[in-house]
């Protein structure tokens, strides 16, 4: 698969796990968050998609589109994967209501509908 294909397939798998964050999390408070083990583990399945395709974009398709925080993605899924307790529930909360937005609006441009 040419390298711009392959770019836009692992886009697809990150737009797609960001909109369903913004589904899981739509008018959800941090204390309902806080205490729903299953939302917190669907959203952090989906953070994980995020970064696992996002180590996979190559590192010209990175360079070539620095508004997305590529570092930033890779490093919350190696949270994700390494760290327990209080902190990751705040860090998880905070990708989801304030990162994941950002990330899905900039991922419209570059992967329209």
């Amino acid at each position: 698969m040419p390298h711009d294909e392959q770019a836009q397939s692992y886009l697809w798998d990150i737009r797609e796990a960001a909109r369903e964050i913004n589904g899981f999390m739509h008018g959800v408070k941090f204390h309902e968050f806080e205490k729903n083990k299953m939302l917190r583990y669907a959203v952090e399945r989906q953070l994980h998609v995020i970064g696992e395709a996002a180590v996979h974009i190559s590192p010209q398709y990175r360079k070539e589109h620095p508004e997305v925080n590529w570092t930033r993605l890779v490093e919350l899924r190696n949270i994700l994967a390494h760290e327990y307790g209080e902190t990751l529930t705040n860090r998880v909360w905070l990708a989801a209501t304030e990162g994941i937005p950002e990330v899905l609006a900039i991922l419209v441009k570059l992967l329209p509908d």
